[in-house]
């Protein structure tokens, strides 16, 4: 095996063709997790990626690879909903945490005022 084809990038492994050194995935998609690219690949298709990463600034890629990635990721665990399941969740606990609070503090403002009103009152 030549040394070219043991630094393939997941995304050459997997579409079996040859990972020229200045492929756009390799940076993205390393031959050790091809699972990532898996992913994006059945989601979006390798060529509406590469075609993504090619419309970016070079030091946002890495930024728009991790993105497609997670949104992939939730797609397949969440066909319908994908990640916006997991950020509506996310706000109803928020919600759910803001009206504990407030709940906590209206208990302690009153355990205050009743504190208060039981303290001698001193001239």
């Amino acid at each position: 095996m030549s040394s070219s084809s043991n630094r393939r990038c997941a995304a050459c492994k997997q579409l079996r063709r040859r990972c020229p050194s200045d492929c756009i995935f390799l940076p993205y998609f390393p031959p050790n997790d091809p699972q990532r690219f898996s992913y994006v690949h059945r989601i979006f298709g390798a060529s509406n990626v590469a075609k993504m990463l090619q419309k970016v600034e070079e030091h946002e890629r890495g930024d728009v690879a991790e993105s497609l990635y997670y949104e992939a990721h939730c797609r397949i665990q969440d066909p319908v909903y994908g990640c916006v399941g997991i950020i509506t969740i996310l706000h109803e606990q928020i919600y759910e945490f803001q009206c504990q609070l407030v709940k906590v503090e209206a208990e302690i403002q009153a355990v205050k005022a009743r504190l208060g009103h039981l303290q001698p009152q001193f001239p």
